[in-house]
């Protein structure tokens, strides 16, 4: 394993407004190629500290990773103003709704894009939870993805987190991806139905990439946060694992 030898919080352009980002650059010595990139996209807590040190962690790994911070408008965190944990999920999705969220994710691949230490010809995307199904619909509107890596992203948005109030299904338009996906679900997730992460599965494999559906006996929502009740160690371990072969693979 590498060492990261740089992170930090870094700002740029998205359309007319400025977001930051977290950003962990792999160390290098004199002749080694530019690393390739991973952006990632956060849960709907934001960007966490755990949230940090996976950036960094991917940094030592060899890649260069940012993270975007999709709440950059509103202070960088989600909103705050809710009276129940649902009314919390719901305001959260729609302050990184798709229209705004997909857009910063390109906006911050233009920004890695322009700094000349980075590839950005070789790009993937990881996504958790909320940045999952949003990795999900990126991968559907972009050439520029080598691979997308979602884990345990919502197939379907509930109509109250969706700014149609609409139920917004990630499923309808799963077999337009345009790249490799890995998808990672745990099998005991109280908010992901089994039968989503099936359907999910069977549209993806109507687009005709590479595909890898792996689903976790006994883990829950967010099994892979290390500050989180539902942290599967286990099921977090062999899910990096796979990550990273898959992004080694396809970058």
């Amino acid at each position: 394993m590498r060492t990261s030898a740089d992170a930090a919080w870094v700002r740029f352009p998205s359309g007319t407004d400025e977001i930051r980002g977290y950003l962990a650059l792999p160390s290098r010595t004199p002749g080694d190629a530019p690393p390739p990139v991973v952006i990632m996209a956060h849960e709907n807590l934001g960007v966490t500290a755990h949230r940090e040190r996976v950036t960094e962690r991917f940094a030592a790994e060899g890649f260069a990773c940012l993270t975007v911070d999709l709440y950059s408008r509103i202070g960088g965190r989600p909103p705050q103003d809710y009276t129940t944990p649902e009314e919390r999920r719901a305001k959260a999705f729609l302050a990184a709704r798709d229209e705004q969220a997909v857009p910063d994710l390109d906006a911050g691949l233009d920004y890695l894009a322009g700094r000349g230490d980075v590839d950005a010809s070789r790009v993937a995307v990881v996504g958790f939870c909320l940045g999952g199904g949003l990795a999900l619909v990126w991968a559907t509107r972009s050439d520029r993805l080598a691979c997308a890596v979602p884990l345990y992203g919502l197939p379907e948005l509930p109509a109250a987190y969706s700014p149609t109030g609409q139920v917004r299904s990630r499923i309808d338009i799963a077999d337009t991806v345009r790249c490799p996906v890995q998808a990672h679900f745990g099998g005991a997730d109280e908010v992901i139905p089994l039968d989503q992460v099936a359907r999910l599965g069977d549209a993806l494999k109507l687009s005709g990439q590479p595909l890898e559906v792996h689903v976790y006996e006994g883990a829950g929502h967010a099994y892979h946060d290390d500050t989180h009740p539902n942290h599967h160690p286990e099921a977090a371990r062999v899910t990096w694992e796979r990550t990273l072969d898959f992004l080694r693979a396809h970058l």
